[in-house]
């Protein structure tokens, strides 16, 4: 019987009790086995290079996935989840998929505006198909009561939009899915910034897409049909820097890491039911500051107050309606499709963003469509 050789190594986690296998291969692919002391399935090369393949611990998403073994297709119509959706894009979202034929569930950190959008929708698409509640996704609780009562009213969830954020007040960045944050943070230097409105930007952009985030993965990962997570970027997300908003835009630059890091965390844990995609509005022309795909919102009218501001909300923002009229087939089409990849939609590419700018400067197209210029 071959000897078996202990070794110990430091992680920067708890002390875990469990005990897993990794490999020492060889070009001649014999294989050496040690037994270690963590949940981690690891795989050393001969170039000792070191890679986590997979968490192993028993209570794991990867055990639920793989229990969930009578898995379905994922066909239409979907139940869709979005946050912050009682007005603006978000309930010109919900309204998109309504008309497709989908099941959709609303929330907001208000019980009346939850009702009175509820009851506008039902008139429209019948009371089969549309479920409200309030949800403050800054509040954990809030969240996986959210989860629940998804489930006693659908059953499960297709597509969750992650969309909740927290916006400056006078900001050009206008990618308003979620209305649930105060818009307490104003458009100004840091240093101007009271506690209050960083925590209320950092808890609802940050904190409230992770408690999302993570309570949609637990919830999907044991549904048959697994499920599809959508989180919202925004100005900084690419790294250029958004002064006067700099708290805003790092926020927004944390949810591109999130996402990738929540891909890489299902590979690792072999989650193949379960996909998180990036969703986008905006554009980056490199002669100028970072120019967003706009929604025409009241937050957006709000900060009308230079030249170039009304120049570019007249020729790249569109109404609410429009944009989710382009979205909603999108993000349908990835479950509709059996895709297993994640994917970036984008609402506003740079050669649409040049074209309009190039008809407004040869032709005087969309002039003056929403504020009058000076």
């Amino acid at each position: 019987m071959a000897a078996t050789t202990t070794l110990s190594f430091h992680f920067p986690y708890r002390k875990l009790s469990s005990r897993s296998q990794f490999s020492l291969s060889s070009p001649s692919s014999r294989l050496k086995s040690y037994t270690v002391a963590s949940s981690y399935n690891l795989c050393i090369s001969t170039t000792a290079t070191l890679s986590l393949l997979a968490f192993r611990s028993p209570n794991s998403p990867t055990f639920l996935a793989k229990a969930s073994r009578n898995t379905q297709p994922m066909l239409p119509p979907f139940n869709v989840l979005i946050t912050g959706s009682t007005k603006g894009i978000g309930y010109a979202l919900a309204k998109e998929f309504l008309k497709a034929g989908d099941n959709v569930l609303i929330c907001s950190r208000s019980d009346e505006r939850v009702e009175a959008a509820v009851q506008s929708l039902r008139v429209e698409f019948g009371e089969q198909y549309v479920w409200g509640t309030k949800c403050d996704v800054r509040n954990a609780e809030d969240v996986k009561n959210l989860v629940s009562f998804a489930q006693e009213k659908l059953k499960y969830i297709d597509i969750w939009l992650a969309t909740s954020i927290s916006l400056p007040l006078s900001s050009l960045e206008i990618m308003q899915i979620n209305n649930a944050g105060s818009n307490a943070y104003s458009y100004k230097p840091l240093v101007e910034a009271s506690d209050e409105d960083l925590i209320e930007v950092v808890t609802t952009n940050t904190l409230g897409l992770m408690i999302c985030c993570r309570e949609a993965i637990k919830m999907m990962v044991d549904q048959p049909r697994g499920g599809h997570i959508f989180n919202i970027d925004g100005a900084g997300s690419d790294g250029r820097p958004t002064p006067r908003f700099a708290a805003y835009g790092a926020t927004k630059r944390s949810v591109v890491h999130l996402t990738k890091s929540l891909q890489a965390e299902l590979k690792m844990q072999d989650v193949k039911n379960v996909l998180v995609h990036n969703l986008s509005l905006l554009v980056f022309l490199p002669f100028s500051m970072l120019q967003p795909g706009m929604v025409t919102t009241d937050l957006l009218m709000s900060g009308v107050n230079t030249k170039q501001a009304k120049f570019f909300i007249n020729v790249l923002a569109e109404p609410a309606e429009v944009v989710a009229e382009y979205l909603v087939p999108n993000i349908r089409s990835i479950p509709a499709n059996g895709s297993k990849k994640p994917t970036y939609i984008r609402f506003l590419t740079g050669l649409k963003a040049y074209s309009q700018i190039f008809s407004r400067l040869a032709f005087g197209a969309r002039r003056n469509r929403y504020i009058l210029e000076d």
